[in-house]
């Protein structure tokens, strides 16, 4: 039971949690995939686009430095805020699918 009260508070929290970027109007919430619920369960589940951590040290430092951040501290380490909200996600899932910026050679003849 101690678990399931856990979890549940967890993702009553990232519910809760906003964030604005800089240079944007618009207040964002976690991704509905919360994977840092992961922590507490036996296969992580990321949304799609975003690398799995099976390493459990890194699960917990992530929701570590969250709680940090919502009280205006600094993260240490293992934060990876890119893979926890939809815009960022697709916005690397578009500079994933881009083509590479390299000039092309021009064909022998």
């Amino acid at each position: 039971t101690p678990l399931i009260y856990d979890l549940v508070i967890l993702g009553e929290l990232c519910d809760r949690i906003s964030v604005k970027k800089d240079g944007s109007e618009e207040w964002e919430r976690f991704h509905p995939v919360l994977s840092l619920l992961s922590y507490m369960l036996k296969a992580p589940l990321v949304p799609y686009g975003a690398p799995v951590v099976n390493a459990l040290f890194t699960q917990r430092q992530a929701i570590i430095n969250v709680m940090r951040a919502c009280l205006g501290l600094c993260p240490e380490n293992h934060m990876t805020l890119e893979h926890r909200f939809e815009s960022t996600l697709e916005e690397l899932q578009k500079q994933a699918a881009a083509p590479l910026g390299r000039p092309q050679k021009k064909p022998r003849i």
